[in-house]
């Protein structure tokens, strides 16, 4: 995706890796084919795994959050301020390294209760990665039936 940053990286799948000692993931290899080398972690807004995206990505995010609840972010209003310098401090840059790995620091890490099992998973625009215990238990609740049921 570096040659077009305005394309939207679609990424599809569940896949299952470890995080090494000092916190080392690796990316599956269908993910590394349409990744650039430097992505941005953040927590969900509600710690229940961790965000990862591309520069241009993370920040379209951001705005698309501000889009949703105000309508825009408003520079001039202390509370947009507040809440961006929030979501902002929770994103840490990484880059991808030559062994095809990122960084998920010891504190995004604890954040969401991410163990050594995790589950990374396509998303668009981003990936999300889970604990493995809590993707499991999330995963079992969800109903794709609602999506095709005819009323």
């Amino acid at each position: 995706m570096a040659e077009d940053v305005n394309k939207v990286v679609d990424l599809n799948g569940a896949y299952r890796h470890k995080v090494d000692a000092k916190g080392r993931m690796s990316l599956p290899a269908s993910f590394r084919k349409v990744l650039s080398t430097d992505l941005v972690v953040t927590r969900h807004p509600d710690d229940e795994c961790l965000y990862v995206f591309e520069p241009d990505g993370f920040n379209a995010w951001v705005a698309g959050v501000f889009e949703d609840a105000f309508g825009k972010f408003d520079s001039s209003n202390d509370l947009h301020v507040k809440l961006r310098r929030k979501l902002k401090s929770r994103a840490v840059d990484v880059s991808i390294d030559a062994a095809g790995r990122i960084m998920l620091s010891a504190e995004q890490r604890a954040s969401v209760g991410i163990g050594k099992d995790v589950v990374v998973v396509g998303n668009t625009g981003y990936f999300e990665v889970w604990d493995a215990k809590r993707y499991d238990e999330q995963d079992e609740e969800v109903d794709l039936g609602l999506l095709f049921k005819k009323s």
